[in-house]
């Protein structure tokens, strides 16, 4: 997918936010075997998780029925699915001899150590901001280019501390904030799904925006046929935040999963990601069993106006409904 859409004459991004090193690696090297463009690579800057054995204990009973229903072990213990980028030098190691053309910053930022390592000829820096505060911190750290990632987005929420409340600023009112205030360029993300709205970011002083969710029903995206299926469904209207998936907040579709821990209160859900490893034991599960409804369907706002169409068409219908936006 990411080399589809850079061959296309965008930016494809690899999300390496899960992976290990040696994913990350070899995904690297499969994007730089299938196009010679820029891409980018997002990485996950949040804290490390603060284990709760009672609230994991408990979690688990809540998930109990439904491994249980599936025919599949019930987990004994939780643990982080994966590492912060912060906690892994040997990632930062790999980006830093890779030297990606384009890394992004998700959840915070790295050390400032590690910033000016990885700011080399030929990389650039961005980093997700959801509102003016983080921006300011994205702009002093000396990273190129802020995300304004509009509470409409999927996906998790980039807030650098999920203890502050969040402002839930729209795209477009994030845009203009901080192309009006920073100094450096602002890519627009969140509910964005075609030209007319790309050209609306630009409008408002975006530089570029960023689609994901527009891309989700693409035959190279790695969704699975029930991700597609929800996606084209009349539920891809009903897309809604919550923590209660992976302990962070992040706007899905709802499906069985999400039922599962719908009632759960912000005092029961364990800590990102240790939370998340209950959710992804089960959706394991249901995919070996060809039980579909569990999965982690992250899709945004604009997901009702998603298109099945092969990424470089895509491109193509998403320039011609830019330029005649912009008239």
């Amino acid at each position: 997918m990411a080399a589809a859409v850079s061959n296309a004459g965008g930016l494809g991004s690899l999300g390496l936010g899960s992976a290990d090193v040696s994913t990350a690696r070899d995904q690297i090297a499969a994007t730089r075997t299938a196009t010679s463009r820029p891409f980018n690579v997002n990485v996950f800057c949040h804290q490390r998780a603060v284990p709760d054995a009672a609230r994991e204990a408990t979690w688990i009973a809540r998930y109990a029925p439904a491994f249980e229903k599936l025919g599949a072990a019930v987990p004994q213990q939780l643990r982080s699915p994966y590492e912060s980028f912060l906690d892994n030098p040997a990632l930062f190691e790999l980006l830093k001899s890779e030297r990606p053309p384009v890394i992004s910053f998700h959840f915070g930022l790295p050390p400032p150590a590690w910033i000016e390592a990885l700011r080399q000829p030929g990389t650039t820096l961005l980093a997700s901001a959801t509102n003016l505060p983080e921006g300011r911190m994205i702009a002093a750290a000396g990273i190129d280019a802020v995300i304004a990632q509009g509470w409409e987005a999927g996906g998790h929420r980039g807030t650098f501390d999920p203890a502050i409340a969040d402002e839930q600023l729209g795209t477009f009112a994030l845009t203009r904030l901080l192309s009006q205030q920073l100094s450096i360029p602002v890519i627009a993300a969140g509910g964005i799904m075609d030209g007319a709205g790309i050209a609306a970011a630009l409008k408002l002083g975006a530089s570029a925006a960023q689609l994901g969710t527009a891309f989700i029903g693409c035959p190279e995206s790695l969704a699975s046929d029930d991700y597609h299926a929800t996606l084209f469904s009349p539920t891809a209207d009903r897309s809604f935040v919550t923590r209660n998936l992976s302990g962070r907040a992040a706007r899905t579709l709802p499906n069985k999963l999400t039922e599962i821990v719908a009632t759960a209160t912000d005092d029961q859900v364990p800590a990102y990601p240790i939370a998340y490893d209950a959710a992804k034991s089960l959706i394991a599960a249901a995919k070996a069993r060809h039980v579909p409804g569990y999965g982690a369907y992250l899709a945004g706002q604009g997901a009702p106006l998603a298109r099945a169409l092969p990424a470089a068409e895509l491109m193509v219908v998403l320039q011609q409904e830019l330029e005649l936006a912009l008239r």
